[in-house]
């Protein structure tokens, strides 16, 4: 008969596998990609329980400014590959060696709000790597344990689109808000990469979670 305890801590049930390893199984590049618009970097840390990189983008951009996002950006005309735009565009937002990066595979493409398609590229990194904000892109880069992300429970957090305001999901860390197109690619990873799902609906009503 399984504790409390067991029964509250999903994370006691995951075996002992580690997370890195799971993902580098469970992850793979498709044969023939398709080019996507846009591509990110999802830059997990060489541990034992890795932490993945974040941004906060300028309040001075045009779109999607202040939101937690990671490194990443449009295709450019040389660009070869959708890895080749995730790693120049983290090189040039946060200073990352891109020969510092082993890939483990790609996630499903996603929309952005604006209506491109995001090519979600899945990496290991150095522990403690040395970076540098773009002050002109990025007000903050910041570290979080995937651990802490994957056993978080999503919590409302109100938007303004089109005129009215929503209640979407998020994951509510290290004092900032992640929610939107970098939410759903985290639970993207956690769902394919690792085998676990979290609920993460379009909307979500305050009463649910008891507001």
């Amino acid at each position: 008969m399984k504790s409390f305890r067991d029964r509250r801590d999903p994370r006691r049930n995951m075996g002992t596998v580690p997370i890195l390893h799971r993902l580098e199984q469970g992850l793979s590049f498709a044969p023939r990609p398709r080019p996507a618009d846009a591509s990110v970097l999802l830059a997990l840390t060489d541990e034992a329980d890795p932490k993945i990189l974040l941004t906060r983008r300028s309040t001075r951009l045009k779109s999607h400014a202040g939101e937690v996002s990671f490194p990443g950006g449009k295709r450019d005309a040389s660009d070869t590959s959708n890895i080749v735009v995730a790693l120049r565009e983290a090189q040039e937002e946060t200073g990352l060696d891109p020969f510092s990066v082993r890939l483990l595979g790609e996630l499903p493409s996603q929309r952005a709000r604006s209506g491109i398609r995001v090519k979600p590229i899945v990496g290991i990194i150095p522990p403690a790597p040395i970076l540098i904000a773009q002050p002109d892109e990025i007000d903050r880069l910041f570290f979080v344990r995937l651990s802490e992300l994957m056993y978080r429970r999503p919590e409302p957090y109100s938007v303004t689109f089109n005129g009215r305001e929503l209640q979407v999901p998020s994951f509510q860390v290290e004092n900032e808000v992640v929610w939107g197109l970098t939410g759903r690619i985290l639970v993207a990873m956690f769902e394919r990469g690792l085998g676990h799902r979290i609920d993460w609906p379009l909307l979500m009503r305050q009463r649910r979670f008891g507001f």
